[in-house]
């Protein structure tokens, strides 16, 4: 199998606190992981479970989702329940399934990484 990576999407443009970024990026890591083949998981573990964080400071989280749809891979929309810093409901993070890095570029590849 080529390459595989995850790729967490986080938005930039909510101001939340470092805590709330990383526990947004857990939850997006976690949710999307579910959604991947025992195969895929094996793949990806055995060759270093690479994960990108990438920021989307327009909130198109939905688009994001969609792109990786039609590419037919595996995606998980997080939505916060806002118990602390934000509104119930509010779209925070995207987790792409670990997926060939070639693939996943096509949904992700343009966005800046987290820094």
């Amino acid at each position: 199998m080529d390459d595989l990576k995850q790729v967490i999407v986080l938005r930039s443009d909510l101001g939340m606190s470092k805590g709330k970024l990383i526990a947004q990026a857990c939850h997006a890591s976690l949710k999307s992981y579910e959604k991947a083949s025992d195969k895929v998981v094996s793949d990806w573990k055995s060759s270093g479970m690479k994960k990108v964080v990438v920021e989307n400071g327009d909130g198109s989280l939905e688009e994001k989702l969609e792109s990786a749809k039609g590419l037919q891979i595996p995606a998980a929309l997080i939505t916060d329940a806002g118990r602390t810093e934000l509104e119930p409901g509010t779209k925070t993070a995207l987790g792409v399934r670990p997926a060939e890095s070639n693939k996943i570029d096509k949904v992700t590849g343009e966005l800046k990484l987290i820094k």
